[in-house]
């Protein structure tokens, strides 16, 4: 269900920093009209953290509807308090959604035992399938590798989106996990080597801005055809990097204003750009022909 290429959707905020439903609504749209493998609302670069919970179910509620059942709802649903990611899971399963992608636990370190056990009571509380959200650069923790492989035992626990950024972890997560385990890249960039070792696709950052193209090279390294996927990701490798200018999700929600899909609006603790990383964003949008001219 979660392969390919699935957009880690950004939420979008009005000036006064109310959420913007019509504009949700079309850029779920959108996603779909362009061939995107699944949704993920409200992850971390969907702000999660700054969302009340009426406006977490709200947002995966509009995806709900404009997706139609057309493409599979993986859900964000994580974080540090266990109880909590269980209350908010249970709440979704409600919803209808297809699953939860659920982040470690940040700032306060648990141990491999303290993760798994973490997993494994939301596992016991929902029948949700849970894709579980490694990214030890913004958590401080890493689910190693014999710590997936214990939960990936559990039923319910059916991948993980890994984001640690290293190689060798990821091949030994895939050497040690079972075949229907699906390891996902957190990372647009590394999707094809991760591919390349048996990954089934990525949690997108970069499918915000070109969900097409994205799901292309997904799609082309589910096929094994490498040089098609290594065409399209050398052509959009500029848009990736620069994504990451600054703390995600600050650039991509710059890049979708520029493109007049959104307002540049963001929460804090995010705060807009600098202008020389704003100036950085558009010259790469510019080289695409994402843009056809520089914004005024």
């Amino acid at each position: 269900m979660f392969t390919g290429c699935g957009t880690a959707l950004v939420t979008p905020f009005r000036k006064d920093l109310s959420l913007d439903e019509p504009t949700l609504r079309a850029l779920v749209r959108r996603q779909i009209e362009a061939g995107i493998n699944f949704l993920v609302p409200c992850g971390t670069t969907g702000e999660s953290p700054t969302l009340t919970r009426a406006e977490h179910l709200r947002v995966v509620e509009i995806t709900l509807e404009e997706a139609k059942g057309e493409v599979p709802v993986l859900a964000g649903a994580g974080g540090y308090n266990t109880h909590e990611v269980i209350e908010l899971a249970r709440e979704l399963e409600s919803m209808g959604v297809d699953g939860i992608l659920s982040v470690t636990p940040y700032y306060n370190k648990p141990t491999q035992e303290g993760l798994y056990q973490h997993y494994c009571a939301i596992a016991s509380g929902t029948r949700l399938p849970i894709v579980v959200y490694s990214v030890q650069g913004r958590t401080g923790v890493n689910v190693e590798p014999s710590t997936l492989a214990r939960l990936a035992r559990i039923d319910n626990i059916v991948a993980v989106k890994e984001a640690s950024g290293n190689i060798g972890q990821m091949a030994t997560i895939l050497a040690e996990v079972p075949p229907d385990f699906v390891v996902l890249s957190g990372d647009d960039a590394i999707t094809i080597p991760l591919a390349a070792l048996g990954g089934r696709g990525v949690i997108s950052v970069a499918s915000n801005e070109i969900p097409a193209e994205m799901t292309q090279i997904a799609q082309a390294c589910l096929h094994n055809d490498f040089i098609a996927a290594r065409a399209i990701q050398s052509k959009y490798l500029p848009l990736m990097n620069v994504n990451f200018v600054e703390s995600n999700p600050i650039p991509v929600k710059a890049a979708m204003a520029l493109m007049g899909l959104l307002e540049p609006v963001w929460r804090l603790p995010m705060v807009p750009p600098t202008p020389a990383s704003l100036a950085k964003i558009e010259k790469v949008l510019v080289s695409l022909g994402i843009l056809v001219h520089h914004a005024s």
